[in-house]
């Protein structure tokens, strides 16, 4: 896992966002990534379809109040029960496509909200119909 320290006194800004990018302080990213506050994480999941529960623990070092899911292009839930960290900690789960939750990410944090967005980005043109589904534990 790769993070990318800040300085706390100069937060890290979501400065725009397209499709298949994101702004961050005027950097273009073109990966998934976690962004909170004091730190960026890039080359989280690059799929809603390959979220494990791994990645949702890992949203823990981030000490968040609120998470943020950016689930890409369209909005689609992840299975449920890979977001069992975050409710066994009691940390609220908002899940949007990517856009909105960029939006709404530039919102909470400027408030000085504990909010981390783990968004996902998929080229414009991705199709998740072409990734691989993997199969529920049972």
């Amino acid at each position: 896992m790769k993070l990318v320290h800040h300085r706390a006194d100069t937060p890290l800004t979501l400065t725009g966002h397209g499709p298949g990018f994101v702004l961050i302080d005027q950097v273009k990213y073109t990966e998934s990534l976690v962004l909170g506050p004091e730190r960026l994480q890039p080359g989280w999941a690059p799929h809603l379809e390959l979220l494990e529960e791994r990645h949702f623990t890992e949203l823990l070092d981030h000490d968040p109040e609120l998470v943020l899911l950016g689930s890409g292009n369209r909005f689609r839930f992840p299975d449920w029960q890979l977001t069992r960290p975050l409710l066994e900690r009691g940390i609220g789960l908002e899940v949007m496509d990517t856009a909105a939750a960029c939006r709404t990410y530039a919102i909470l944090s400027g408030e000085g909200r504990r909010v981390v967005a783990a968004l996902i980005i998929e080229p414009a043109s991705w199709n998740p119909s072409s990734c691989p589904h993997r199969t529920p534990a049972g």
